[in-house]
């Protein structure tokens, strides 16, 4: 339950957009301080009221009885000393920094805040952008002077949706401010929400690129495990396998290969390329990285493809055939519900270009939206155990390692696929399982 009893009343502080992000930071400042919580999307707005967060990131528990103001009307910003944004910082189709969320939000702040606020930012961006971009929208919508009439601040957003152990209010925050007093008050506000402790940065710049590479080196670690992973297809060999060998070594970094999206591994190293090139660098394992990752889903669907046709090589005409392709996740990431950036797109596109049948399943995702995204049909069926049986797929491709597909067993596989057929397995989460005689079995 929110403490509602002493808040820091005097302190009012409005957080910009109320994602995945935003949300769970407000309902802890609520804890401390009055605040505003505000979003353009009036479903959203509607869903929170009803005490729903459809990101999962808060529960119902939580979000019912905290004191935040939730509102679309920018009038009811007018007069907060803290403006705190949390709004998408993606990319464009050239993968190319795309701020116009940002920009857009600084319209808004500018033109209702008032002499002495402080502006603070937690979407991620390259070095640079909070002082040279978003100090210059603030100061022309506003008609002030920045870090004279305002003042701004910078403290990155490092939220793993989905993770339960290291939420908003266990992780160490880091904070900038343009001000030695500014630097300070962010200290003490960020300190009243986490028990993880707060990590002054040098400066601003230097806190935007902390943040910037965090992901990036996630990116190339992952890619050169994706690398590895093509290489030791060629020779016979699961990287699942060979992983479980090498990380008995103490100092071996446990990551595992895989499809790479989402809104910040999957972007954030393109925010770093672009910086790069502004500073006259060209940035080399950064792109490759990304490069590498961006290619999996097509190396997938035509490793899955080549094992399907070869199921008879007596047959001329295999490499024709129609397989009927169930694939279970559509998420970015397991146990979640978003599906921005998801890169298992990138699989069933090309199974389908190679000619194949396929069905997706993910309860986790919402339908119109899976629709609207990518144009797929989400399978209605929730219940697994109801889905189509008498080996109606000739493969079913393990996509995103969600907890209820984990629950498979040997009858599952033996009822939906049919003899003969393949068991795709992308996140190493059926290894352990037997499957059914004659059912066949492929893992990255």
């Amino acid at each position: 339950a929110c403490e509602t009893g002493n808040r820091e009343a005097v302190l009012k502080i409005c957080v910009i957009g109320l994602g995945y992000v935003g949300l769970p930071l407000a309902v802890v400042l609520s804890r401390h301080y009055l605040v505003i919580g505000y979003d353009v999307d009036g479903g959203r707005l509607a869903e929170l009221r009803q005490g729903h967060d459809h990101t999962n990131e808060v529960s119902s528990s939580d979000l019912d009885p905290c004191a935040v103001e939730f509102s679309d009307d920018p009038g009811v910003l007018a007069g907060q000393d803290v403006y705190i944004v949390t709004v998408p910082t993606p990319v464009n189709e050239a993968s190319e920094p795309d701020l116009s969320a940002l920009r857009a939000a600084c319209q808004t702040v500018g033109n209702v805040m008032a002499k002495g606020a402080v502006v603070v930012f937690e979407s991620t961006v390259y070095p640079g952008v909070t002082e040279e971009v978003c100090g210059t929208e603030l100061a022309t919508a506003s008609g002030l002077v920045c870090g004279r009439d305002f003042f701004l601040g910078y403290s990155p957003e490092r939220v793993n949706p989905g993770d339960r152990e290291h939420r908003v209010d266990e992780i160490t925050k880091i904070v900038a401010g343009q001000t030695p007093e500014v630097t300070a008050k962010l200290e003490e506000i960020y300190g009243n929400v986490t028990r993880g402790g707060v990590f002054a940065a040098r400066n601003i710049k230097t806190a935007e690129a902390a943040k910037v590479i965090e992901n990036a080196q996630r990116d190339i670690n992952i890619a050169f495990i994706n690398e590895v992973a093509q290489i030791f297809q060629n020779l016979g060999l699961s990287v699942q396998d060979v992983l479980d060998v090498a990380m008995t070594k103490w100092n071996f970094l446990p990551f595992k290969p895989g499809l790479v999206g989402g809104h910040c591994i999957g972007v954030d190293p393109f925010y770093l390329a672009h910086c790069a090139k502004e500073a006259g660098h060209n940035p080399e394992i950064i792109l490759a990285g990304r490069r590498i990752n961006d290619g999996m889903g097509r190396f997938i669907a035509k490793r899955i493809n080549s094992v399907l046709r070869q199921e008879d090589k007596e047959d001329k005409d295999s490499k024709d055939k129609t397989a009927r392709i169930l694939v279970f996740g559509l998420t970015f990431k397991e146990n979640v519900p978003d599906l921005r950036n998801s890169k298992v797109i990138d699989v069933i596109r090309h199974l389908r270009d190679l000619g194949h049948d396929v069905t997706v399943h993910d309860p986790l995702a919402d339908a119109t939206e899976a629709k609207k995204l990518y144009g797929v049909d989400l399978c209605a069926e929730e219940d697994i155990s109801k889905m189509r049986g008498d080996g109606a797929y000739d493969c079913v491709v393990g996509a995103v390692a969600h907890d209820l597909y984990g629950n498979f067993t040997t009858e599952s596989f033996a009822r939906m696929v049919a003899s003969g057929g393949l068991v795709a397995d992308i996140k190493g989460l059926w290894r352990h399982i037997n499957l059914p005689e004659g059912v066949r079995r492929w893992n990255l």
